[in-house]
């Protein structure tokens, strides 16, 4: 079988697999008016992690989609155990299953960059409410590399193209956002404190290419530091 990392990452169940995980969600949501009254989408929601956390801490109505049935599976699981009432769908953000104006603000938490951007980032634009907000994490390059040097990352996470923070703030601007802040955040955090600790759903009896996929990943982030980072766009309607 050939896996993908994206496979990967629905057999573990990563609840979070930016860095620094829920505890920069947290971060950056808080400075957001969020109340009852608004609707969220949690656009590549995973196991719902993310989608759950916003649901019990603001009361607001919450939509979760993913485009992986294992993800959403283990999702559905998680909102039914905690009694959440969020809405679960399964679609691509290249052409996402809402009307126009669907949602106050959309979360998409290293999302985009798997998917056409070129795509994904209008459709995120049309279901906006007016004065909507998109906040995106995202993968960056640090500086630019030749096609030989980005090919064993381009190959490894299945992305079609990387791309440097301008050029991601030239995708937003182009799709008529017309604000676009861009945040660059450490990625340095302390293991040892509870609230980095990952959050994983495994599946059963997980093939042993699976283990290999995620050492694959870790040797990837060791050799590329310092060339990839991540950055938080919020991006205004």
């Amino acid at each position: 079988m050939n896996y993908t990392y994206l496979d990967c990452l629905a057999i573990f169940g990563v609840g979070g697999a930016h860095p620094r995980g829920l505890q920069l969600t947290k971060e950056f949501l808080s400075r957001e008016k969020i109340d009852e009254t608004k609707s969220i989408l949690d656009a590549g929601c995973g196991t719902g992690q993310t989608s759950a956390y916003i649901a019990e801490q603001y009361q607001c109505n919450v939509t979760s989609l993913d485009c992986n049935k294992i993800m959403l599976e283990k999702a559905r699981q998680r909102f039914s155990s905690l009694h959440l009432p969020i809405e679960v769908r399964h679609g691509s953000t290249e052409n996402l299953p809402f009307d126009e104006g669907s949602f106050d603000i959309i979360l998409s938490e290293s999302v985009i960059a798997f998917t056409d951007v070129s795509l994904t980032i209008p459709e995120f634009k049309r279901v906006l409410k007016p004065n909507g907000v998109l906040l995106a994490i995202e993968m960056v390059l640090e500086k630019s590399l030749s096609k030989d040097e980005m090919k064993p990352i381009v190959n490894f996470y299945g992305v079609s193209q990387l791309l440097t923070e301008n050029e991601w703030y030239h995708f937003f601007k182009r799709a008529n956002f017309k604000q676009v802040s861009v945040e660059k955040f450490k990625l340095d955090f302390d293991e040892h404190d509870v609230r980095n600790v990952p959050d994983f759903s495994l599946s059963e009896n997980i093939d042993d290419e699976f283990y290999e996929i995620l050492e694959k990943h870790l040797h990837l982030t060791t050799v590329y530091k310092g060339l990839l980072g991540f950055r938080l766009f919020r991006c205004c309607i």
